[in-house]
């Protein structure tokens, strides 16, 4: 037997975690598991509602360590495709999460909508009476959603999203080779190449970050933009520079945290005078 809660939960952000919360302590109080039933996919990609801009906080993989971290027994992840979209309140409510999961009471927010049929708390709070489940209706904590930590993120305020989010955004990958043309004036960089596509990447400019890598924690500085520098036609890199590091990592996992903002991506007109502008953004994020 189990309680559960239902979403997708992109970036297991504050206003998730009191949901969550609430779901551990209902279970707890039951003697029932806690377990949190999610998706694949994120239901716009599915339905094609805004599928080619839409960017993701985190990544299954993330968001499923995230979700463990606030206590919970187990996360189901289900499959999201257009017939899975097809199923009314009634149906998911019976078919997956009674008769399948096991589940005895459902934890919802209080702006939540379920199934083809979009029903809301009260409505699902009746279904779910009819079919022998309980519903737990939990208020909002504070004016904190996903749309808004990606509306901060694409405008480079990470501090905002950190607020919002309970802890500092992150970007996972693996370091790919570069140019190599940081090593050439000092500042050698990991460029890094995501592990999910969709994960939204922060508005370009240079970051103040925490590097995770060989399983150990650095500081460090992110640029993400198109090293106008460079020339024209550069593809889009994250590239971070790691303070007191050189070790080659080639080929292994890196982890960003974002701590703050520098300033705005910007174009020189020789690499020295890039080479004196990242000595002062170097300065910065050290007396941060």
């Amino acid at each position: 037997m189990a309680v559960a809660a239902t979403g997708f939960f992109d970036g297991v952000h504050r206003g998730h975690r009191h949901l969550l919360d609430i779901l551990v302590s209902s279970a707890r109080k039951r003697a029932e598991r806690a377990i949190v039933v999610t998706f694949s996919k994120h239901p716009r990609t599915v339905l094609q509602q805004d599928a080619r801009t839409l960017r993701l906080l985190t990544s299954t993989e993330e968001k499923i360590a995230l979700l463990k971290a606030c206590g919970v027994d187990s996360v189901e992840v289900l499959g999201f495709d257009r017939s899975f979209s097809s199923m009314t309140a009634r149906q998911y409510l019976s078919e997956v999460l009674r008769d399948t999961l096991g589940v005895t009471a459902v934890v919802v927010g209080y702006d939540t909508r379920m199934g083809s049929d979009r029903l809301g708390p009260d409505a699902i709070a009746e279904t779910a009476s009819q079919l022998g489940l309980e519903v737990i209706v939990c208020g909002p904590e504070g004016d904190i959603s996903s749309t808004r930590i990606r509306k901060a993120l694409e405008q480079g305020l990470v501090e905002d999203a950190a607020d919002m989010l309970g802890y500092r955004y992150m970007l996972n990958g693996v370091v790919v080779a570069g140019n190599r043309m940081g090593r050439t004036i000092g500042f050698p960089t990991a460029n890094m190449k995501l592990y999910e596509p969709l994960k939204l990447v922060p508005l370009n400019g240079v970051y103040k970050v925490e590097v995770e890598v060989l399983g150990r924690r650095f500081s460090g500085m992110t640029n993400i933009g198109y090293r106008p520098t460079l020339g024209l036609g550069n593809e889009r890199t994250i590239e971070t520079n790691i303070f007191d590091f050189d070790e080659d990592i080639y080929g292994l996992d890196i982890q960003l945290r974002f701590v703050s903002r520098v300033r705005n991506e910007m174009k020189f007109d020789s690499m020295k005078e890039l080479a004196a502008q990242l000595e002062k953004d170097r300065a910065v994020c050290c007396c941060q």
